[in-house]
């Protein structure tokens, strides 16, 4: 935490997060990513004097008009300003202050955003690119196993839809048998079932055979981290897809884990699934957050009417209409 914060700022966002972590089952990322935003504030409100305790509406609005003029995007102000108002919020609640200075702040205007997605074609080339890989005779016996488990992880991601930090984090136990389901832990610890294919079932079989003998093959991950103890970090998952979407000749700024997510949830809808179904797959508490990729297929049906609609302008020249 910066120097300039206090400390008994410190000690309450130490206490606002310790009830996220224990009440609502927050996970590491999100209380880091809290933590930052907060000592962000601390920090701008400690360099005038003050402190959480101390501060008024008028200070918040000050914060936020200074994060607009660092440069910052209105969904990045929107998402500090919504760690603000959880915070005050518990403070209040936890009688700490006698007001809440945060309750009548209105965030920026945001317009809504389609996830980044990516064709089936894409995905397909991605995936091809990666069983290619793993075929390359020149590799050595390290390479092979870190090629086989970029394409087990990319045929399991597409299958299932996991969040990545889910996806990273798969026990041992998912790859032994042969398993059509997938039990997953997800946010705030609930558990659901999602089903494995067979190109997922054959890619963990064939990676986990690479394993055996070397001294991952009893470590108590699916992906353990060939460098360190511990599992595979997510970031270094999205720098291995990175460099294979260069690679299959895409974009590599395009592709992520989350886009991959986003392939799986918008795919299984352009094929008919049920929205239910999908916001089930992909541990969502609530449809509206499935919803948004409805939004993407309305697109899509604009985008096939204007192109191909033989009443549009631009389908054919007028003329040759009958």
């Amino acid at each position: 935490m910066p120097r300039s914060a206090s400390r008994s700022d410190h000690k309450l966002i130490a206490l606002f997060l310790d009830m996220l972590a224990a009440e609502r089952g927050a996970r590491p990322n999100t209380l880091a990513a809290y933590r930052t935003d907060l000592d962000d504030f601390s920090s701008y409100i400690s360099a005038a004097g003050l402190g959480l305790l101390e501060t008024t509406s008028d200070d918040l609005r000050g914060y936020l008009g200074d994060l607009a003029r660092r440069g910052l995007s209105p969904s990045s102000v929107a998402r500090k300003l919504s760690a603000l108002r959880q915070l005050y919020r518990f403070l209040y609640a936890e009688r700490y202050r006698a007001d809440d200075p945060a309750a009548i702040l209105e965030g920026p205007k945001r317009g809504r955003s389609l996830p980044k997605t990516l064709s089936i074609s894409d995905v397909d080339r991605l995936i091809a690119a990666a069983r290619e890989q793993t075929q390359d005779p020149e590799l050595s016996a390290s390479e092979r196993q870190r090629a086989a488990r970029l394409h087990c992880l990319l045929e399991l991601l597409y299958a299932t839809g996991l969040r990545v930090s889910e996806l990273v984090a798969l026990p041992a136990s998912a790859a032994r048998g042969d398993q059509r389901m997938l039990l997953v832990r997800g946010k705030g610890g609930k558990e659901r079932m999602v089903p494995l294919n067979e190109p997922a079932r054959e890619a963990m079989a064939a990676y986990r055979a690479l394993l055996a003998g070397t001294r991952h093959q009893d470590s108590n991950w699916l992906f353990p981290s060939f460098g360190e103890e511990g599992h595979l970090t997510r970031q270094h998952f999205a720098r291995d897809l990175k460099a294979l979407a260069a690679r299959s000749g895409l974009r590599a700024d395009a592709v992520s884990p989350h886009v991959l997510r986003h392939a799986f949830a918008s795919h299984l809808l352009q094929n008919g699934a049920d929205l239910r179904v999908v916001q089930t797959l992909l541990g969502h508490s609530d449809i509206s957050t499935t919803q948004i990729y409805t939004h993407i297929l309305e697109e899509r049906l604009k985008n096939l009417v204007r192109d191909l609609h033989p009443l549009n302008d631009s389908a054919e020249p007028a003329g040759q209409r009958r």
